[in-house]
């Protein structure tokens, strides 16, 4: 059954770090820090720089690095009361550096609050609920995403995940009692895009905060991982939201 736009105010689900926000050169910089303090309890030679960490790491939460490179580097799972305890460090620092470190820019808020005056917004992240909380508030965009339309793949499941699995999608659709056919996804990397499309959202790509030497190339990949349309701002995304919602109500 077809779903009509209009009268279901579609939802717009936004990613947030490197989309809503270029939150995520900043936050590389507080969770290398983090992460080599990892390796070094773990006995580990290896180090990483941020650069290293985001392209090694882009579009997975810091619960799946740490379980992930302790595997690579150290050949052992961390216990439950290990990765707990490295999360919520990396959590505080990485918040706490955010914070300082974002602003607010009119060339995302303006936009996004045009989007708001016809679609329901909504963020749906791997990060935690504060750190998505202290993002938006240091962006001045705390007013354009409702407290109850922030979901987290870390806070919001049973058992936290990260994309590119989908159940933070499949969970928000629920919460919001939108079918998959009567949302919009925005996603900037690769897994995020991913773990969109298996929950059977129409996705777009959102290049805005990529780094220009990298747009095209990412431009192509979020494109072949099912990215329907990838656009350069948010200004291009907004112009095109209201075809955009009727090809998803299309699909439907």
């Amino acid at each position: 059954m077809s779903v009509d736009p209009t009268a279901t105010r579609a939802a717009i689900l936004c990613d947030a770090d490197g989309c809503l926000f270029p939150s995520e050169e900043p936050a590389f910089e507080a969770s290398a820090r983090v992460t080599n303090r990892l390796l070094r309890s773990l006995g580990c030679p290896q180090r990483y720089t941020a650069e290293r960490l985001r392209r090694t790491t882009t579009g997975r939460n810091f619960r799946s690095t740490a379980a992930t490179l302790a595997r690579a580097h150290a050949n052992r799972a961390l216990s439950g009361w290990e990765l707990e305890g490295w999360v919520d460090d990396e959590r505080r620092e990485v918040t706490r550096y955010l914070r300082r470190a974002l602003h607010p820019d009119r060339e995302v808020r303006e936009p996004l609050w045009e989007i708001g005056r016809t679609h329901q917004l909504a963020v749906v992240s791997s990060s935690a609920i504060s750190r998505i909380d202290a993002c938006l508030e240091a962006t001045g965009m705390a007013d354009l995403f409702a407290p109850e339309l922030r979901f987290s793949a870390e806070d919001s499941l049973p058992i936290p995940t990260s994309k590119p699995d989908p159940g933070v999608y499949t969970f928000t659709l629920r919460a919001l009692g939108v079918p998959p056919e009567g949302a919009i996804a925005v996603e900037d990397s690769v897994p995020r895009v991913t773990s969109a499309v298996a929950a059977g959202i129409r996705t777009c790509g959102n290049i805005h905060f990529v780094p220009p030497r990298e747009r095209e190339a990412r431009r192509m990949e979020l494109a072949q991982a099912g990215a329907a349309a990838v656009f350069a701002s948010w200004a291009d995304l907004a112009a095109s939201v209201t075809q955009l919602s009727s090809l998803t109500s299309d699909a439907g």
